[in-house]
C-alpha cells in the first residue's frame, strides 16, 4: 500500500469527519458512490481524504433532493460534471413544481369542502373525488376530439384544443378548483341520447371547412377580445366582419346581407354550450378580476353584433 496509515481513516473516523452516521456512510460505500482506498489486514474499509470530499458532495446533493442515479451520473462524469448536474438540477424543479402544484391543489380542495354548507359537503366530495391532482385536461380534450368533425386534420385540432381547453391554474382559489371539476362532471358525462351532439355547421362544411372556419373564428375571437376586457357593448366592425367571414368560408358563400341574416338565423338554432365556457372563464380567472375571455364568451358578443348589424341593415 502506498499512503501511509496515518492518510487512511476508518469507516468510524469518516463518518466523525463528516458529521455523518457509520451507517449513512456504510450505505454510500455499499452502493459503489464511495470507493474505498484500502482494506486494513482486518479485513476493514480504510477511506483517504478524497473520500470525505465526495461524501460531503454526495450529502449536499441529498439535501437537494436529488435521487441516487443523478448522483452517480453527476460523480461518474467528471469531465461533463457540471452539466450533468444542471441537468439533474433542472429534472428536480420541475418535479417539485409538479408537486407543489398538487399540493397547491389539495389544500384548496380542503378548504372548498370545510367552508362549504354541510348539505354540499357529499356532493363537493363526488366531485374531487373524480379529479386528479393536479387535474388533467385529458378528459376534457375527449370530449373536444368528439364534439369536432371526423378527419380534421392534426394542427387544427391541436389548435382548436389550445382555445377550449382551460389549464388548471398553479396556485388555484376553491372557486377555480370547484369550477374545474364540475367541468371534468360535464365532460365526463355520457351524452343524454348517447351520442355527442354535432353543430350544423360541421355537417354542412365537412372537415376541411371546419378548418376554414376554426381557423377565422380564431381571427375573429382574437379580435373581439379586448372588446371584451375593455367590456364594451357589441358592436359591427373588423371582429364581426372576421366572424361572418370564417362562416361564408365554411359554407363556401358570400358575405352579404342575405348571408349574414341566414348565419344569425342558423346560429340561433345551433346547440349551445354556455356552462362550459361559464366555468371556463372561472377556471380562468382568478377571484376579483375582469372575466377572462374564452372562445365562448367572445362568440356571444360576436353573435350579439351580429343581431344588431343585421338590424341596422334592415
Amino acid at each position: 500500500m502506498s499512503t501511509s496509515h496515518e492518510l487512511l481513516w476508518s469507516i468510524g473516523e469518516l463518518a466523525e469527519r463528516a458529521g455523518a452516521t457509520v451507517k449513512t456512510v456504510r450505505f454510500y460505500s455499499d452502493q459503489g458512490l464511495l470507493p474505498e482506498a484500502a482494506r486494513s489486514s482486518g479485513g476493514h474499509r480504510r477511506y483517504g481524504s478524497q473520500a470525505l470530499e465526495r461524501l460531503h458532495l454526495i450529502r449536499s446533493l441529498r439535501a437537494l433532493d436529488l435521487p441516487l442515479p443523478e448522483i452517480r451520473r453527476v460523480l461518474d462524469d467528471e469531465e461533463a460534471a457540471g452539466r450533468v448536474l444542471e441537468d439533474a438540477l433542472d429534472s428536480r424543479l420541475r418535479g417539485l413544481g409538479s408537486e407543489l402544484k398538487a399540493l397547491r391543489w389539495r389544500e384548496a380542495a380542503l378548504h372548498l369542502v370545510r367552508d362549504c354548507p354541510p348539505a354540499e359537503r357529499a356532493g363537493r366530495l363526488r366531485l374531487l373525488g373524480a379529479l386528479n391532482t393536479p387535474p388533467s385536461t385529458a378528459p376534457l380534450a375527449r370530449f373536444w376530439r368528439a364534439w369536432l368533425p371526423p378527419r380534421m386534420p392534426r394542427p387544427a385540432t391541436t389548435a382548436f384544443l389550445e382555445a377550449a381547453v382551460p389549464q388548471p391554474p398553479d396556485e388555484p382559489h376553491p372557486t377555480q378548483v370547484l369550477a374545474f371539476a364540475r367541468l371534468h362532471a360535464m365532460t365526463t358525462a355520457p351524452c343524454p341520447d348517447g351520442r355527442q351532439p354535432q353543430p350544423d355547421v360541421h355537417r354542412v362544411a365537412g372537415a376541411d371547412g371546419a378548418v376554414l372556419l376554426y381557423a377565422g373564428l380564431a381571427e375573429a375571437f382574437e379580435l373581439a377580445a379586448p372588446h371584451l376586457r375593455r367590456a364594451r357593448d357589441p358592436h359591427p366592425g373588423e371582429a364581426l366582419d372576421a366572424y361572418v367571414a370564417a362562416y361564408a368560408s365554411a359554407f363556401r358563400s358570400r358575405d352579404t346581407h342575405d348571408f349574414r341574416r341566414s348565419l344569425a338565423a342558423r346560429l340561433s338554432a345551433e346547440a349551445r354550450l354556455d356552462q362550459y365556457w361559464e366555468l371556463a372563464a372561472v377556471v380562468l380567472t382568478r377571484p376579483g378580476s375582469s372575466p377572462h375571455p374564452t372562445p365562448g364568451s367572445a362568440d356571444d358578443w360576436l353573435r350579439a353584433a351580429l343581431r344588431l348589424d343585421n338590424a341596422g341593415a334592415a
